[in-house]
């Protein structure tokens, strides 16, 4: 996938470029998403995280489920064969990108429209802030495929939603739109313009000094999340993949 960046003013804005795909993800995806992270303009005070076309990111690119995979690419039955500790490892390596907006000092917001579908939202997720369509579909699909997220998406719902609430949404895979999404505090803003709501949202933040926005996000950063949930999402997977591998194995 192409993914495009701008830097305008205090907004650094990563688009992700593969419409007619839905803006699909792949590990090579996460990989170019990792090392954009890794040259944000020091003059920035916002990351914007955007898709082009009618969806923000379906998800996975299907190719992934096939044994043949993407090319160039691990597929996860590829993966499933792994020992422990290199599939942990990989999959902490796919979750880098995820983890990082975090710790950056930059705020970031996700834009989304259309759909924001596993990966898709867990992208979303990994920002700090989400402004969404109001008709926007989020799903947390990954239990519908025999999966679990394992892309920080479960840490972000137990943030925002609390355990029965994240048990139901994620083990059921079942879609909510934007508005729902508002109002169980996973997306901050809804707005059928997505530059409006950016602006209502982002211009009270400019209007702070930048260094006590940087240091509130860090602090609230720090309580709120740590390593341990991302270390269970691996352990989940893992299961998951080895069951995957095996059932398909007997076929």
């Amino acid at each position: 996938m192409e993914i495009l960046t701008d830097h305008s003013g205090d907004i650094f804005t990563i688009t992700l470029n593969d419409p007619d795909k839905r803006n699909a993800q792949t590990p090579h995806t996460w990989d170019q998403l990792f090392d954009i992270s890794q040259r944000v303009p020091k003059d920035a005070r916002f990351i914007v995280l955007r898709g082009n076309g009618k969806s923000f990111s379906a998800g996975l690119d299907r190719a992934m489920f096939t044994p043949e995979g993407v090319p160039g690419q691990p597929s996860f039955m590829e993966m499933a064969v792994q020992n422990d500790t290199q599939m942990d490892d990989t999959i902490a390596h796919y979750q880098r990108f995820f983890r990082v907006l975090r710790d950056l000092p930059q705020v970031s917001v996700a834009l989304v429209q259309g759909h924001a579908i596993g990966a898709g939202f867990q992208l979303a997720l990994a920002c700090d802030l989400i402004v969404a369509q109001p008709s926007a579909q989020f799903s947390l699909k990954e239990t519908q495929w025999g999966l679990t997220p394992d892309l920080g998406g479960t840490a972000r719902f137990m943030e925002a939603l609390g355990y029965r609430k994240s048990l139901e949404l994620i083990g059921s895979g079942r879609v909510i739109t934007g508005d729902e999404a508002c109002s169980l505090g996973l997306v901050s803003i809804v707005s059928d313009n997505l530059e409006t709501g950016l602006s209502e949202l982002i211009n009270p933040l400019r209007a702070v000094m930048p260094e006590a926005l940087i240091d509130a996000k860090s602090m609230l950063a720090g309580i709120a999340y740590g390593e341990e949930p991302w270390v269970a999402e691996r352990r989940s997977q893992i299961r998951r993949l080895r069951h995957l591998h095996s059932l398909m194995s007997d076929q």
